[in-house]
C-alpha cells in the first residue's frame, strides 16, 4: 500500500439501518466512492475505507452522517448523499440545527445551509439570496413551522409578489384568491410537507398561517410572527420598504431572492437590489449568499445554473461589464 494510502473500518449495530445506508445493491456506497474518490467494501455491517488519510477521514464522517440521517428519517435519497458530501468544511454542530415539524426532520444539507440556519436562530432579518433549489425558502418555512410549534410565533405570514413571468392577473380566469394562489403554490407545498394536511387548513383557517400577496401587506404591522418573502427580487424599492417596515414586536423576516431570475419590466430597479445596498451596515441584519454548490436538487439542475452563470459572464464581459 502507497505511504499515501490508509484504510479505515466502520462498523454499524443496527442491521435495517445499515442496509438503508448501503442502498440497493450498495448504490449509495458505489456514489460516495466516486464523489470522494475512496474505495469502499462492505461485509455484513461494516464498510472499509480505502483511500488517502484526507479522503477515507472525510468517507468515514460521510458514512457515520448518513447514518445517523437513516435513523432519524427510517430512508435515504441520492441527494442526501450528495449533500453529505458536500458538508466537508467547518460548521457548527449539525444536531443543533435540525428542524423538528409534525412530518419531518430537516437538517442542512450544505456549509452554507448550515450558516443559513445559524443566522435565523440569531437575527431578526435574514436574507437568502442566490439560485433555485438551494433551500432558501424552503428552510425558512421550515423555520416557520418549528417556531410556531415550538410556542414561540403565534403567526406566520408567507408573501410572494404577484409579478407574472410573461402574463397578467387580469387575464387569469377565476376571482383575485384563484389569479394569485398559483404564484403563491410553492409556499402551500412546503406547508404541506411540514404539517399534516388537515392542521393546514386547520391553521390557514384560523388565520395561525396566512399566505397572501405582498400587496395584502400594506398597512399592518406584524407582531408575534415569523414573516417570509418570497421571489423578493420581483418588488420595486417602494413594495421593499413597505414590506420590511411590517415588522411588528417580537417578529422575525426572511427575504428570499434570486437576482438573476427577475421578472420585473427591463430597466426597473429591483427592490431586493435596492434593500441590499441600504441594509448591508445595519446591524441585526444577516445577509446568506447561496451559490451553484448549494444546490439540493437534481444533479443536472446544478450544471443547469452553472451554464447560465457561464452565459451571463461571457455576454458581460462581451459587452465591457463588470462581472
Amino acid at each position: 500500500m502507497s505511504p499515501r494510502q490508509t484504510t479505515l473500518l466502520r462498523e454499524f449495530t443496527n442491521n435495517a439501518l445499515s442496509q438503508v445506508l448501503f442502498g440497493p445493491h450498495n448504490v449509495n456506497l458505489d456514489r460516495i466512492e466516486r464523489l470522494l474518490g475512496v474505495a469502499l467494501n462492505a461485509r455484513g455491517n461494516s464498510v472499509s475505507i480505502s483511500g488517502t488519510p484526507e479522503s477515507a477521514a472525510e468517507a468515514a464522517r460521510v458514512l457515520d452522517d448518513l447514518y445517523a440521517l437513516a435513523g432519524r428519517q427510517g430512508h435515504l435519497e441520492t441527494a442526501d448523499v450528495d449533500a453529505a458530501t458536500r458538508m466537508n468544511e467547518p460548521r457548527p454542530h449539525t444536531d443543533e440545527l435540525v428542524l423538528r415539524t409534525r412530518k419531518r426532520h430537516i437538517a442542512p444539507r450544505t456549509p452554507t445551509q448550515a450558516d443559513y440556519l445559524t443566522a435565523l436562530n440569531q437575527c431578526p432579518l435574514v436574507f437568502g439570496l442566490g439560485p433555485a433549489g438551494t433551500g432558501k425558502t424552503y428552510l425558512a418555512v421550515a423555520k416557520a413551522v418549528a417556531l410556531m410549534l415550538a410556542g414561540e410565533v403565534d403567526r406566520i405570514i408567507l408573501s410572494r409578489p404577484a409579478v407574472e413571468a410573461g402574463e397578467r392577473l387580469g387575464f387569469l380566469p377565476g376571482d383575485l384568491k384563484e389569479k394569485v394562489d398559483p404564484y403563491l403554490r410553492p409556499l402551500y407545498d412546503a406547508l404541506h410537507d411540514m404539517l399534516p394536511g388537515d392542521q393546514v387548513m386547520k391553521k390557514l383557517t384560523a388565520g395561525e398561517i396566512e399566505v397572501a400577496p405582498l400587496a395584502f401587506m400594506r398597512g399592518r404591522t406584524l407582531a408575534n410572527s415569523f414573516i417570509i418573502l418570497d421571489e423578493a427580487q420581483n418588488t420595486s424599492p417602494m413594495q421593499m420598504k413597505m414590506f420590511l417596515t411590517r415588522m411588528g414586536e417580537h417578529s422575525r423576516m426572511v427575504i428570499t431572492g434570486d437576482l438573476s431570475q427577475t421578472d420585473l419590466p427591463p430597466g426597473t430597479r429591483s427592490g431586493l437590489r435596492d434593500a441590499l445596498d441600504t441594509l448591508i451596515d445595519i446591524p441585526g441584519v444577516s445577509f446568506i449568499n447561496f451559490t451553484d454548490r448549494d444546490v439540493v436538487r437534481h444533479d443536472l439542475v446544478t450544471r443547469i445554473v452553472r451554464a447560465y452563470d457561464r452565459a451571463e459572464r461571457d455576454r458581460k464581459q462581451g459587452k465591457g461589464e463588470p462581472v
